[in-house]
């Protein structure tokens, strides 16, 4: 049987200089193992494996930006962090970034609240990042800069007149043309973007939205299918699918599903089955939609009543922010509402977790759930459905429930369930379906789902990335989603189907890794 272990990516040239990661928040390092959320979880896997340094807020406050960096080290990973200033984060993370970008890019511009103040809020935040950062950097390094807190922080640093290689990656969706430019001020944001030598996206999709709006919005020029020209420089845009560790994560699944907090849910379940679902406390994540395909599920399909628990986890996230306080109130009277209408003395269907709950636990939870339940409305990729397809025993595999509109579905669709998050009538079909099917269909679905997830590693991820940043200076051709491979390598043979799983319950076992090959091919 081929290995089932990926290999991992050789560490990038030395000549390459540093690779420097910026992002708002850096996580703590003492628990970074135990830290969730797609952008910590990809940079985490990736900076454990090549090493570098990790540059963004600590946490901490300090009138006007006057603290010294902080520095810590911990593996392979380098910490350097600044406190910011008490005004200007309200009006930089709670206002503009969270009240006018988050909604804008998750296409929800009815949630925008615009203030100017915030604007400049938000400037004079990434105006410190780049004061700060700027004069830690030597020539070699490649600076790395995440998500859209920091949109302008490219054009502030040239600014400054550093000449190193500036990637960017935008973690969450870029919607098009027309629904982004209602975002005040986006004009600007996208002019100092277009300082950055490569822009990566998770889908193809998110790509082409953002060459249709830096063309008719910024007025850059289209060069080539994947290039821009602006104000003399030339712009790379390629599409990355952020990656988890698939090996390390089904390992942990396995002995997370041993321990005593699996063993206790099991326990509570009583033989039922387990449809389990985790998500931020956040307007994107269609919870209140879930809710209603839920109640849709109990009321169209009464043979269910007492045979199935949702355990749905959604840790309070952005709590200062008002819609997402009014999102808990709302999530905790429709959970009610539903569990009063359907209980029975001995059974409710649906629990509800608003706190946060360990990775490992998760990852032993999901082992054993007949069903993950990933709607969100709109997601820039979602790590979670990833994560169930890697902790399942492919001896009885769950099945994935999956929203169309999540980034995984154009990598997961061969094996999941995909669904229209807003359609709770056909979200509740895909779950009694789920519920109902046979062991065999499931692991054919499971196998499909992991032989995509095996080929790949956030490592991998990270390193193409880099890569094609390395080359983004230099002509080369033009070409859909990532920069040309100098070194193309053949396929990887899919795990054969119906091949019977390990005697210990690992997932079968793959064979060698390859890159990932090009999007838009």
């Amino acid at each position: 049987m081929p290995s089932h272990r990926i290999e991992t990516p050789p560490t990038p040239a030395a000549q390459s200089g540093r690779v420097v990661i910026v992002s708002n928040r850096v996580p703590n390092p003492a628990t970074l193992d135990a830290q969730s959320g797609g952008l910590v979880v990809a940079v985490r896997e990736h900076l454990t494996r090549v090493g570098g340094v990790w540059f963004g807020w600590s946490g901490d406050f300090s009138p006007g930006y006057k603290t010294p960096l902080r520095t810590s080290t911990r593996g392979t990973i380098e910490f350097k962090t600044l406190d910011l200033d008490p005004q200007d984060f309200a009006g930089y993370y709670s206002g503009y970034a969270n009240g006018v970008l988050w909604p804008a890019l998750h296409q929800m511009p009815g949630l925008q609240r615009f203030r100017s103040a915030e604007l400049e809020a938000y400037y004079r935040v990434n105006q410190a990042f780049a004061d700060r950062l700027a004069p830690t950097l030597a020539s070699g390094d490649r600076v790395w800069v995440h998500d859209f807190q920091l949109l302008p922080l490219p054009g502030l640093l040239r600014a400054k007149g550093l000449a190193n290689p500036i990637g960017f990656f935008l973690h969450v969706p870029f919607p098009a043309a027309s629904v982004i430019i209602q975002a005040p001020r986006i004009k600007r944001l996208l002019e100092d973007l277009l300082a950055a030598d490569l822009i990566g996206f998770q889908t193809e999709q998110d790509g082409d939205s953002f060459l249709d709006a830096a063309a008719s919005i910024a007025g850059a020029a289209r060069i080539g299918q994947h290039e821009l020209r602006f104000r003399g420089r030339r712009v790379r845009v390629g599409v990355y699918p952020a990656e988890i560790d698939t090996a390390g994560w089904s390992e942990t699944a396995q002995r997370a599903a041993r321990g005593d907090m699996a063993a206790r849910l099991r326990r509570s379940l009583l033989d039922r089955h387990l449809v389990i679902g985790v998500d931020r406390l956040d307007p994107s994540k269609g919870l209140l939609e879930k809710v209603e395909a839920i109640r849709q599920l109990l009321a169209r399909h009464e043979g269910l009543h007492g045979q199935v628990i949702v355990l749905q986890v959604s840790p309070p996230s952005r709590k200062d922010v008002a819609v997402y306080r009014e999102l808990r109130r709302d999530l905790d009277q429709a959970v009610g509402a539903l569990n009063s209408a359907y209980s029975l003395p001995d059974w409710s269907p649906m629990r509800l977790t608003a706190r946060m709950v360990g990775r490992r636990t998760l990852a032993g939870y999901m082992r054993f759930a007949r069903v993950g339940l990933v709607t969100p409305l709109r997601d820039g990729m979602n790590l979670v459905a990833k994560e169930f397809i890697a902790a399942q025993d492919p001896a009885d595999p769950g099945v994935l429930v999956l929203s169309q509109f999540a980034g995984a579905a154009q990598q997961l669709k061969g094996g999941a369930l995909l669904v229209n998050p807003y359609d709770g009538e056909q979200v509740a079909d895909a779950l009694n379906q789920a519920l109902l099917m046979g062991q065999g269909e499931r692991r054919r679905r499971w196998e499909a789902q992991w032989a995509v997830l095996a080929r790949r590693s956030a490592a991998d991820w990270g390193a193409e990335f880099l890569a094609d940043l390395d080359r983004a200076g230099r002509s080369v051709p033009s070409a859909p989603g990532r920069l040309p491979d100098e070194n193309p390598k053949p396929p990887l043979p899919a795990w054969p189907a119906g091949e019977p799983a390990t005697a210990t319950g690992a997932p079968p076992k793959t064979g060698a890794r390859t890159r990932r090959p090009r999007v838009g091919r």
